[in-house]
């Protein structure tokens, strides 16, 4: 088991380093020019002297390959993802201001899709071909047909136009006041956890299936074990290896999610820095910000890789 860790937390370092170098050259084939925008912004008149000492200031006068050097320099060596190009702010402390609310929306919108998908999931199999499972199955291909962004304008407008109770937009910080901060969070996290729990919610069911058909899984029904017993004890256990695979595969879902619902609901997370900083196209803050996710979904697959081991016996042994 801890060599396979070893070896898995080795195969992270090649994935890293190749995802560094994607990351920093696509970033900077946005359509579009820092400069310009910088320019434009301050009313300057844009003339060759002008143009020249301001890409020299920034240290956009290297060639990219030189400027990646420096990058990967700087994180390797003082763990530093540069400063904005716009606001000359660290890098890390504008992640670090803005990471808590994202982190907070993420695993609050994990718990919500879990709590939705796998309790129907298992109902709907388990009652296969009655109302139940019929139900089920519709709020599936309901979650996976509806768009987030649609989903949380109607949570917002809706409750506002009906009845007055419009959601409250601004963030509090968890450490704070946790209870508001979760009552806070409470709405964008159900709505962006229904658009992940519906594939989950297929791939519970179908895999409560098939387990359901297994020997062991009849051989428990003869002892005259009870439903509860049956479900939880022998047939979930050995289910929810594909379903963890499913929410490991999820996570660049969920991300890309976040910045809607942050747009949409107003949090001051990750998100909309990304979006402030495509728009201005400062590099280092999508650079960072992009590298910083990368490395998350990796650690998160490497996590779902080590819980087979506690869930199935045979990879344990091996």
């Amino acid at each position: 088991m801890s060599s396979y860790f070893v070896h898995r937390l080795l195969a992270l370092i090649p994935t890293l380093f190749f995802s560094s170098i994607i990351v920093f050259v696509s970033v900077r084939l946005i359509p579009g020019d820092t400069i310009d925008l910088m320019l434009a912004q301050n009313d300057i008149s844009a003339n060759q002297v002008t143009r020249e000492d301001l890409i020299r200031a920034l240290g956009l006068d290297v060639p990219l390959l030189e400027q990646y050097g420096r990058w990967v320099g700087r994180i390797l060596f003082h763990f530093d993802l540069g400063n904005s190009l716009w606001t000359q702010q660290s890098v890390t402390a504008l992640i670090s201001d803005r990471l808590p609310a994202t982190l907070q929306l993420g695993i609050m919108s994990l718990i919500a899709s879990l709590l939705i998908s796998i309790p129907i999931g298992v109902i709907s199999a388990v009652r296969q071909d009655t109302l139940a499972d019929y139900l089920g199955r519709s709020v599936a291909i309901l979650a996976l047909a509806v768009p987030v962004f649609w989903f949380g304008t109607m949570v917002i407008v809706l409750p506002a136009t009906w009845w007055g109770v419009p959601p409250t937009m601004s963030y509090v910080d968890f450490v704070s006041d946790p209870l508001l901060s979760i009552r806070q969070m409470l709405l964008p996290s159900i709505v962006l956890g229904t658009q992940l729990a519906g594939i989950t919610m297929r791939m519970t069911r179908t895999m409560v299936l098939e387990t359901l058909g297994q020997d062991y899984v009849r051989t428990a029904w003869a002892k005259g074990l009870d439903e509860t017993t049956v479900i939880v004890r022998h047939v979930l256990k050995n289910a929810l290896l594909p379903v963890i695979t499913i929410i490991g595969l999820q996570v660049p879902i969920m991300l890309g999610g976040a910045v809607i619902v942050e747009r949409v609901f107003d949090i001051s997370g990750m998100g909309q820095l990304l979006l402030e900083s495509v728009s201005q196209r400062d590099y280092p803050v999508v650079t960072g910000i992009f590298l910083l996710t990368g490395f998350g979904v990796l650690m998160i697959n490497l996590f779902v890789d080590l819980s087979y081991a506690v869930l199935d016996p045979k990879i344990r042994q091996g």
